[in-house]
């Protein structure tokens, strides 16, 4: 079956946690089982190939982050914002993910010297809006956001993470396809909680416990009426069940290990602004 949504995964070959650069890293007390990690991975890609075809890009060596491919760029009409890291952990990453999306047409922007930005696990395009909301405090800079809104003609709305659990927007926040919105507001400052409040309708503000942040319930996948993560608890289930969406659980707690789970293994290649809010004849989005 042929599939409109293209998602960029790589296989965790070299997945461990060597270093620490979150706080749920922790080199001295977690082995990572490998062939376990891969089952898990094998387990999500399949899910997601029921609703989009999934590209691979080779792991190296050396690089045990590289399997959270989220992190390799912001995509958007076939641009890629190329990361800039943080931590110099994964910087060596930067040079492989910019050969994939010159390999594959995209063309490729690249940062102003000095601005940190670690791609769609801190930018997440809103499902029914001209929106980008851009997360910061933890590993991309907000001076950053103006910039993208003008290289991608998008407007952004800038939040700030203020606990370390949390260190990627994506952590903590997901668009859904009907409009709402899957987020922890412990995450983020009272003006970002403002922010949130103004820009999306009460009845689509789906605010999870933290006991569901902390199993990366929102650190979710969604194509169309499809949702796969890690865990969820079943009122939140319940919930979003209730709006339509089929939500499929399927075990990551290989990659919880190293601050990861759905979304931080994915990348979505296709994306574009919401339908109406095109400037370049593109008036529709993937139905993914």
């Amino acid at each position: 079956m042929a599939h409109s949504c293209e998602i960029l995964m790589c296989p965790p070959r070299y997945f461990e946690v060597t270093y620490r650069i979150n706080p749920w890293m922790d080199p001295a007390q977690t082995v990572v089982d490998r062939t376990r990690a891969f089952a898990q991975w094998s387990a999500l890609r399949e899910a997601l190939a029921r609703s989009a075809r999934i590209i691979e890009i080779a792991p190296l060596p050396g690089l045990p982050d590289m399997v959270f491919t989220a992190n390799a760029g912001l995509v958007l009409r076939g641009q890629a914002v190329v990361s800039r890291f943080l931590h110099a952990e994964r910087r060596g990453e930067e040079a492989p993910f910019r050969t994939f999306f010159e390999a594959h047409g995209f063309a490729v922007e690249v940062l102003p010297d000095e601005m940190f930005f670690e791609g769609a696990g801190d930018a997440l395009f809103d499902r029914r809006s001209s929106i980008l909301w851009a997360g910061s405090g933890w590993r991309s800079l907000p001076q950053g956001h103006e910039w993208l809104s003008r290289k991608l003609g998008c407007e952004v709305v800038s939040l700030e993470l203020v606990d370390p659990r949390f260190y990627h927007l994506d952590t903590c926040f997901c668009p859904l396809a009907d409009g709402a919105l899957l987020y922890y507001p412990g995450a983020f400052s009272p003006a970002s909680q403002a922010s949130v409040e103004a820009h999306v309708a009460p009845r689509d503000r789906i605010a999870v416990s933290l006991e569901d942040a902390l199993r990366f319930t929102c650190n979710a996948v969604n194509l169309g009426s499809r949702i796969a993560l890690h865990a969820i608890s079943l009122p939140l289930r319940q919930t979003l069940e209730s709006r339509g969406f089929e939500v499929m659980e399927t075990p990551l707690d290989e990659f919880l290990k190293a601050g990861g789970s759905a979304k931080c293994l994915t990348l979505r290649l296709d994306e574009t602004l919401a339908p109406g809010f095109e400037t370049n004849g593109a008036d529709s989005r993937s139905p993914c």
